[in-house]
């Protein structure tokens, strides 16, 4: 049953969805489509933080489950013809960008999850959905680990929270590598333009990419533009942005913020400092969206020599261990 503060199985444009309401904010996640949290709305203000389908856009979004709301990327980015080293072991995922001769951004976005809990109640709104990867399923065939993935999304008077677990279930020590591809809507107010809009992000160094977007070991100089990002903000779409950074957390906290300078709105994005990495990308500069990308390892890290694995965030689970990290979205007025 629908009420101020609720948790449900409903529907959103067909297709099978959980809903999340507690005051003034929704969020809808589609369990059958990559368990992506599709929506994150301020229904009072009718503030849209991120890009969701429009009327007429599922098949878009059907076909392009990546650049909409928050997709789980698993292994994140790209891997040279899909060659996966560890340990001593060289894996394959099949090379799906095939002008790049790479593998781009596992499955985990585009298969059903499981919905483990559903709750809502006056203090929060919650959903835990999980892929269990074991015999039969599809990774298996690629990355033969036991593993457990959970994400739990809650919503309550302070905004939206995720938290993501994985758990090694096998007997041999598995990589751990995984992403957001998370895209913000700017504007996200309504009768606001591109251009009130400033974003600032917690970046380091740019990291130099080839020509199949691998990189190459060298860093680039920043832009004055890139500066600002790191300070008093800039436009997210001063031009084309499909750029790697390293990670660089400001006071502790590892974070986008997105101010629509009309009202003095601000949309936080803040995530754990386990991720190393941000991508940055801007759909060619759109005016409409732009996906910063918390990332925990550099792209193709496992095909990287020479560079400590920390640095590169190339980091494994022991079998029983467990790995867990949190983000979450939130508003501010300036």
């Amino acid at each position: 049953m629908e009420t101020q503060h609720s948790a449900y199985e409903g529907d959103f444009q067909g297709e099978r969805a959980v809903w999340l309401k507690h005051g003034p904010y929704e969020a809808a996640l589609l369990p059958e489509l990559g368990g992506n949290l599709i929506l994150f709305r301020d229904v009072e203000k009718g503030f849209k933080y991120l890009r969701e389908p429009e009327e007429g856009e599922m098949e878009d979004f059907k076909a392009n489950p990546g650049i909409y709301g928050i997709p789980v990327l698993i292994p994140p980015n790209r891997y040279d013809g899909g060659k996966f080293a560890w340990e001593g072991k060289e894996y394959r995922l099949p090379v799906n960008e095939t002008d790049r001769g790479n593998h781009l951004h596992g499955y985990m976005h585009t298969i059903p999850w499981r919905v483990e809990y559903i709750k809502g109640d006056e203090y929060e709104s919650v959903v835990v959905i999980s892929q269990k990867v074991g015999e039969g399923h599809l990774y298996k065939q690629y990355l033969p680990f036991d593993f457990t993935v959970t994400l739990r999304y809650t919503l309550n008077a302070e905004g939206l929270h995720q938290k993501v677990t994985i758990v090694n279930d096998g007997k041999e020590s598995m990589p751990n590598l995984l992403a957001f591809h998370t895209a913000i809507n700017a504007p996200f107010v309504p009768g606001s333009k591109a251009s009130d809009y400033t974003f600032k992000v917690t970046i380091g160094e740019r990291r130099e990419m080839d020509e199949r977007m691998l990189p190459t070991g060298r860093f680039q100089p920043l832009s004055a533009e890139e500066e600002l990002m790191k300070t008093e903000g800039v436009s997210p779409y001063f031009a084309e942005m499909d750029n790697h950074y390293t990670a660089s957390p400001q006071n502790g906290r590892n974070r986008m913020e997105l101010t629509d300078n009309r009202t003095g709105d601000v949309l936080v994005y803040d995530v754990g400092t386990s991720y190393k990495h941000w991508m940055i990308w801007n759909n060619g500069a759109s005016g409409k969206f732009f996906c910063p990308e918390p990332q925990t390892n550099l792209v193709n890290a496992p095909n990287i020599t020479g560079v400590p694995a920390e640095e590169i965030g190339l980091f494994g689970l022991q079998p029983g261990e467990r790995w867990e990290e949190t983000s979450s979205f939130y508003a501010l007025k300036r």
